[in-house]
């Protein structure tokens, strides 16, 4: 496909998908249609469905974006802290803590999660492959540039079990967020540097 065209259609899409994300902030995910979506984004019912094939793409789709502007922001957090890994960890935890919590999509998911939504919830949660990959992919491309003589599996692992517990706090805070992101971050720290000191 030639690139105007290309970029057409990725227009088209991003216009579905902002529609798509209003309508879950207005009314939750139960409550988006495909038609109203359509008529939002200015296209037909079929175009929508010739796009995303069904609600479950769409929701994939939202989910996809929103889970690649964190990541970005994430990225960019960490790299302002460079080698500092403990003002990194807290810096990035914090800010992806603070961010969902006011995130107005990811308060309308979990509203209607509690209502018995099962398409939208599912991609940021149990089935978090998404979620979990990308972000810890993050994470540890920012670990291996500032700690090259790490053990690559357990810097690997670290990764991984921080943005796991990061996520659990998302979906169920337990306490406010500068309190979870510094014993997060505390975590983060000792994780990252047992990965750097050799095994007896």
């Amino acid at each position: 496909m030639d690139e105007p065209r290309e970029s057409a259609r990725q227009r088209l899409r991003d216009s579905i998908v902002d529609a798509a994300r209003a309508q879950t902030i207005a009314t939750g995910w139960d409550g988006v249609r495909m038609g109203g979506v359509a008529t939002a984004a200015g296209v037909s019912r079929q175009t929508v469905y010739n796009e995303f094939r069904s609600k479950a793409g769409l929701a994939e789709a939202l989910a996809r974006r929103e889970v690649d502007r964190f990541v970005g922001e994430v990225r960019a957090v960490l790299d302002e802290h460079g080698s500092d890994v403990r003002a990194a960890a807290y810096a990035a935890i914090r800010h992806t803590l603070a961010s969902a919590a006011d995130n107005p999509l990811i308060k309308a998911i979990l509203t209607s999660a509690r209502g018995g939504s099962e398409e939208l919830l599912p991609y940021l949660t149990t089935r978090s492959e998404l979620v979990l990959t990308e972000s810890s992919d993050a994470l540890l491309d920012w670990a291996q540039r500032y700690l090259p003589d790490a053990d690559g599996p357990a810097l690997a692992f670290a990764a991984d079990t921080i943005v796991r517990l990061v996520v659990s706090h998302i979906v169920l805070p337990q306490a406010p967020v500068d309190e979870t992101a510094d014993a997060l971050a505390t975590l983060a720290l000792h994780l990252f540097l047992t990965a750097t000191t050799p095994l007896p």
